[in-house]
């Protein structure tokens, strides 16, 4: 893609696959659940998005079909439900050159590890996304680590969602959305991540309004990194008043340009990729004067090192 850095890759660390199997799942957890054959239409009335087909190889054209029109190489998906697995794993498989998969893990449900390992092996994964508030889990909680053994195996990537949460589409349905910010704290991702050097850790969102937590554990943890998806309105609820450029700025002087991933956390269509995130963040860093090569690994060597492998 043309850039002020010149023309470089970008790939995008944070991009959900939301499937049919997704909308279905969301639908069932409604206190009424519409009909299954009526239920496209009925979530159309609440949210006018478009809904996918069965078959996940479809919206994986369809993604694959915007990252081209975008100028995007790859991007990584992530199947935002427990039990998703195998829906990104078919758009992996469709187009392997593109795509890179997440998978939600619940650690409440029975056999995690052998769920994780069948994942990232089978089922050719690179990622677990654990989400502890949500889940209502902690991170210190002796499940955890027979799934990183597994990550570790298979040389993945774990994905810790920490701060502050909310998702747009439960609210919209009517879903409880009781998520305890308590059990997300990324100083809680410390024993895991040097207990386990070798595993890359990622926390979206710079942490997601715990931008302090994050750089103290990015200091002590140099395998853990930030993606910086979303629109970041979590800077206006800091204590101290600070810009996207100041964020950028702090996590550079902490992780430095070859921990942070680019990220926009794009999830529906026909809205697609958010070339309005990439658009502020480039920016910023041409604001802060960032040297190209650094810039380059930001918006998708840092990607292809952790998930090209």
């Amino acid at each position: 893609m043309k850039t002020p850095f010149g023309d470089i890759q970008v790939a995008d660390a944070h991009v959900h696959f939301f499937s049919h199997r997704f909308f279905q799942t969301l639908a069932s957890q409604m206190t009424q659940p519409p009909p299954e054959a009526d239920r496209y239409a009925f979530l159309g009335k609440i949210v006018p998005w478009e809904f996918p087909e069965p078959d996940p190889t479809r919206l994986a054209e369809r993604w694959r079909m915007e990252l081209f029109r975008q100028g995007v190489s790859k991007a990584a998906l992530i199947a935002s439900v427990p039990g998703d697995e195998e829906s990104v794993s078919a758009a992996v498989r469709a187009a392997p050159d593109r795509f890179a998969g997440y998978f939600m893990l619940d650690p409440n449900q029975e056999n995690v590890a052998e769920r994780a390992a069948w994942a990232l092996g089978e089922l050719g994964l690179r990622g677990v996304c654990l989400f502890p508030a949500m889940h209502r889990f902690s991170l210190r909680d002796d499940r955890l680590p027979p799934v990183l053994e597994a990550v570790r195996a298979h040389r993945g990537v774990v994905f810790v969602h920490c701060g502050i949460l909310k998702v747009a589409i439960r609210e919209k349905l009517g879903l409880p959305c009781r998520f305890d910010v308590s059990l997300a704290n990324s100083l809680d991702v410390c024993p895991l991540a040097l207990d386990f050097p070798e595993v890359p850790f990622v926390i979206p969102h710079f942490g997601c309004g715990m931008f302090g937590e994050l750089l103290l554990a990015a200091a002590h943890c140099p395998n853990l990194h930030v993606d910086t998806s979303s629109s970041n309105d979590w800077v206006k609820r800091l204590p101290v008043p600070l810009d996207l450029a100041g964020v950028f700025r702090r996590a550079l002087d902490v992780l430095g340009p070859d921990r942070i991933l680019f990220g926009t956390d794009s999830t529906f269509f026909p809205r697609g990729w958010r070339r309005d995130v990439f658009e502020e963040q480039v920016k910023v860093l041409q604001a802060l004067n960032l040297p190209a090569p650094d810039a380059a690994k930001i918006l998708g060597g840092n990607w292809e090192r952790l998930f090209g492998g």
